[in-house]
């Protein structure tokens, strides 16, 4: 968590958002459909990928953004975390709550929440799941951007297993968050669409695999893509 507050400090963050984008990532984000398991293939990222290059750079970060933000912007995580779930004010209840004092626009938390996870983004060595991260990422050239999915009903049963959850209450948690996280990935995007297929580089149907299978092959289209490029684009600096 310590780490996550230099992000926090204006000046630090303004010059990591205003360096040049080559210079920004690398970083994989992870979205997923409910119970996909994807913390559990992130933090198994984090571990083969910071083996595999012998260092401790990589990270892996979710809901922490959300405790993080609210400090900064002096408000109560559930503002921050209305504001994920879709729960946006009416312009009229916004004039009327700001008049209470202390009030905080769903402009306000946006802003945060897009200027927090770029810049940890763009300084790289990053794996966001989720917080959409496909969307905020998406013009940076150092990035993977991966989907995972699966079977409706081999999800709820995951939901079911790991939340304690009878089959109709699994069953409304998975089509809810599902929503939620669409609608968040929308809510980032400058032309809004019904069809977020193109932000994502590869899609992995997470019932065919194990979490290790799963991580395995992020890592081997990171390595295809990413460290690839890098690579070349080292050559060409050498031949200039």
């Amino acid at each position: 968590m310590e780490k996550f507050f230099d992000y926090f400090d204006g000046r630090y963050r303004e010059s990591i958002l205003k360096r040049s984008p080559v210079e920004d990532g690398p970083v994989i984000t992870i979205s997923r459909q409910t119970g996909c398991d994807a913390r559990q293939v992130a933090a198994t990222l984090v571990n083969e990928l910071n083996h595999k290059y012998g260092t401790t750079k990589w990270k892996w970060v979710d809901k922490d953004i959300i405790y993080a933000i609210a400090k900064e912007l002096n408000t109560d995580t559930q503002r921050v975390e209305n504001f994920y779930n879709g729960f946006e004010l009416s312009n009229l209840s916004e004039m009327i709550m700001a008049f209470s004092g202390g009030f905080v626009t769903d402009l306000r938390v946006k802003k945060a929440i897009r200027d927090v996870v770029l810049s940890m983004c763009k300084e790289g060595f990053l794996i966001l799941v989720g917080r959409g991260g496909a969307a905020l990422a998406h013009d940076i050239v150092d990035a993977l951007h991966i989907r995972l999915v699966a079977p409706f009903y081999w999800r709820v049963d995951n939901v079911m297993k790991k939340k304690n959850m009878n089959i109709e209450a699994a069953e409304t948690y998975v089509v809810d968050t599902d929503e939620k996280r669409f609608n968040l990935i929308r809510s980032f995007l400058d032309k809004k669409t019904m069809n977020i297929d193109h932000l994502f580089d590869a899609t992995l149907n997470r019932s065919s695999f194990a979490i290790q299978d799963i991580a395995d092959m992020i890592i081997s289209l990171y390595e295809k893509k990413v460290v690839k490029q890098i690579a070349e684009r080292k050559k060409i600096n050498l031949i200039i």
